[in-house]
This record gives C-alpha cells, sequence and structure tokens, in this order.
C-alpha cells in the first residue's frame, strides 16, 4: 500500500518536474540558452495565484489565468533584460545574471508576501477519491497533475514536428542567418520561448500550491531538479525530458518511503550521476552531429 501511495506521489512530482524541465527545453530548443531562474519562475506563478484567489478574493479561475499571464511577461522580461544583450554578443553572461533576477526575484517576493508558508485551497484538493479494494485515497489533483504534463509534452512535440511555426522556432538556433534570411521574426521567435518557458513553470507552481505550501523560496529546489531533469532526459527531446521528470520523481518518492526522507537526495542525484556517466546525452537525447 506505501508502495502504491508513493507511485501516485511520485507521478505528480515527477510531473511538476517535467514541466518545468519542459521550460528548459523550449528556450534551449530555439535560442541554444537557459533560465536558470526557472525555480522563481514557478514560485511566482504560486504566489501570484494565492494572491489573486485568496488575499483579493478575485475567485480561482480568474487568478489562475492573471497568474498565468504574469509568469508569461516575467518570461519576457528574463529574455529581454538578463538575456538577449549577452548572447546577442556572444557572451555567456546570461548564466549568471538568471540566476541573479531569480535571487531578486526570490527576495523582492520574501519582502513582499511574507516569510511564513501559506496553504491554497483547492476543490481539487479538498476530498480524496477512495480507490476501489485497495483503501487508499487519490485527490483529483493527484491524477490531473500527471495527464496534464504529458498532455503539454505532447503538444509541444507534435507542435515541434508537425506545424510550420514549429519548425521554423528550430531553424532559428541551428541556423540564424538562414531563419533570417527566410523572414523568420528571430528576436519575436526566441521571446516567445522565454515566455512560454514561464508559463510553463507557473503552470507546475499551481498545480503543486495546494500540496504543498507557498513561500518565496519553494521554487529553488524545484528549479534545481527540473534543470537535473532537463540533462537526464535529453534537453532538446519534449517526451525525454517529460519521462525522465516521471522517472525522478517516482525514484524520489521510493526511496522516501524505503529509506527515509534524509537518504533522498543523496541517493537521487548521486543516481543523475551515474545516468549521466553511463549517457553524457541523456537517457533520450541524442548526440549533436556537427559538419566539419
Amino acid at each position: 500500500m506505501q508502495l502504491l501511495a508513493a507511485l501516485i506521489s511520485g507521478l505528480g512530482l515527477g510531473s511538476m518536474y517535467g514541466l518545468m524541465a519542459l521550460g528548459f527545453h523550449i528556450t534551449y530548443s530555439v535560442s541554444g540558452t537557459v533560465n536558470f531562474a526557472q525555480g522563481s519562475s514557478m514560485m511566482l506563478g504560486a504566489v501570484l495565484c494565492f494572491t489573486f484567489a485568496q488575499t483579493l478574493g478575485w475567485g480561482m479561475a480568474p487568478a489562475i489565468l492573471i497568474a498565468l499571464v504574469g509568469c508569461a511577461l516575467y518570461g519576457l522580461v528574463v529574455e529581454f533584460v538578463v538575456v538577449r544583450p549577452f548572447a546577442s554578443r556572444g557572451s555567456n553572461a546570461w548564466l549568471m545574471s538568471t540566476v541573479a533576477l531569480g535571487i531578486v526575484l526570490d527576495n523582492v517576493v520574501m519582502h513582499t508576501f511574507g516569510k511564513e508558508p501559506r496553504s491554497l485551497p483547492s476543490p481539487l484538493a479538498v476530498a480524496p477519491i477512495e480507490i476501489a479494494g485497495l483503501g487508499l485515497g487519490v485527490y483529483p489533483l493527484q491524477l490531473l497533475i500527471p495527464l496534464l504534463g504529458l498532455a503539454l509534452a505532447a503538444a509541444l512535440h507534435l507542435l515541434a514536428r508537425r506545424t510550420r511555426w514549429g519548425t521554423a522556432l528550430l531553424a532559428v538556433v541551428q541556423n540564424r542567418d538562414a531563419a533570417r534570411l527566410m523572414g523568420i521574426p528571430i528576436k519575436r521567435a526566441v521571446s516567445a520561448a522565454f515566455a512560454v518557458s514561464t508559463l510553463f513553470a507557473g503552470v507546475a507552481g499551481i498545480l503543486i500550491a495546494p500540496l504543498f505550501n507557498v513561500s518565496a523560496d519553494m521554487g529553488t529546489l524545484f528549479g534545481l531538479k527540473a534543470f537535473a531533469v532537463a540533462i537526464l532526459g535529453g534537453i532538446a527531446s519534449a517526451w525525454g525530458v517529460m519521462l525522465a521528470g516521471l522517472i525522478f520523481g517516482i525514484a524520489e518518492a521510493l526511496v522516501t518511503v524505503t529509506l527515509g526522507s534524509g537518504y533522498t537526495q543523496i541517493i537521487t542525484f548521486a543516481l543523475v550521476i551515474a545516468v549521466l556517466a553511463a549517457r553524457p546525452n541523456g537517457l533520450f537525447g541524442r548526440a549533436e552531429v556537427k559538419k566539419v
């Protein structure tokens, strides 16, 4: 029974990691850069949703919509302020600048929202559903999270492989000069990728908030794990990072229930190192072919 409960919990957590890792995948696939403050984007989604729904009393549906819009706008700020100025000059300083902006956001939220964790009620996390014959209760939200994560991964895969717009976005990172000659608005494409990336992180934050507490530092460890998942799955593969998220989440839950939470981070990150040592391009990634 404990193993089944851990499996369900792991699927939910893994889907959160996968959603955030999809954000890394999107920006890397389009621009060759990532937002290392993705965890802060997740926190922003949860905090904005709590503020609009609980503090201002606007209701959950409008709160979710406005919070996601806010996350997308934050993604545009990240790309325009701390990525574009450096990437356009061929500098890798965006690595540190995205981290710095995330720290700034975390501290701004801490001083405005407060340090104390808060609970975000959700109708999907009130009454558990009993699984017939097993005596195990599962919140509807725990079942919705993996389904939504897999649906978004499928949508990204179809967008990139089956649509002209998706193909155009992939062309931006492969050959910018050719993409520019084809009339692809490169700057807008990269900005859109960062907006979608932070929106996905916001979705993850809003979904996980009712199951955990909302706080200014809630995204720090999630962001680190999501980046590990992105590398583990092969950052260029949407399906890869999502499946790696599920594997990571299940492994984390199983280690916690069998050995205790004190060993969770030690063993899961040790497994990440072992897997990457055997498969440097990730579980589902492919080695990049370079023309000489």
